[in-house]
């Protein structure tokens, strides 16, 4: 009896672990699309961009990811808000850092109106909330995508627990 309860807890052990993985591999994937994908609409709208913006670019998408999965129960405009407003904080961030401190002069909103120290301003942030909009459904895409792998992992354990 006790062998069995040690499998057992050897079981729930191993099914936490695999969920953990999961996890950290959808976190992974979100994060180097979302800096892929930011690189690209940056060399669209610009015609380049710097490895910093992809970095940047990675973090947006993931706080997104994370925000809109805790909140999958909230309005659709409150998750994009929340997403205009990281989006618009990691840009000031690295802003600050790349451009202010490091001088390397990736972005300057300095001639438009209502910047901030030339790093954010209102326009962009409007367009980071309408950005957000289908970050949420690459969000949710990713989560259903990962959700599946998990389903059918867990699927495949049982399916052994069956066999033995």
């Amino acid at each position: 009896m006790q062998m069995i309860l040690q499998l057992s807890n050897m079981n729930r052990l191993a099914r936490c672990l695999m969920i953990f993985m999961i996890r950290k591999a959808e976190y992974l994937c979100v994060f180097l699309a979302g800096g892929v994908i930011y690189g690209l609409l940056e060399m669209m709208w610009r015609g380049f961009t710097h490895w910093s913006m992809t970095v940047a670019g990675g973090i947006c998408v993931l706080a997104i990811h994370l925000l809109n999965h805790r909140m999958r129960h909230r309005s659709m405009i409150l998750r994009c808000t929340l997403g205009c407003a990281v989006i618009t904080a990691v840009e000031l961030a690295a802003g600050v850092i790349v451009n202010l401190l490091l001088g390397l002069n990736v972005w300057d909103y300095s001639g438009m109106y209502g910047n901030f120290l030339g790093q954010i301003c209102p326009a962009f942030s409007f367009l980071w909330f309408l950005i957000s909009f289908p970050a949420c459904g690459f969000s949710n895409a990713a989560r259903c995508f990962f959700e599946r792998v998990e389903f059918t992992e867990s699927r495949a354990e049982n399916e052994r627990k069956a066999e033995a």
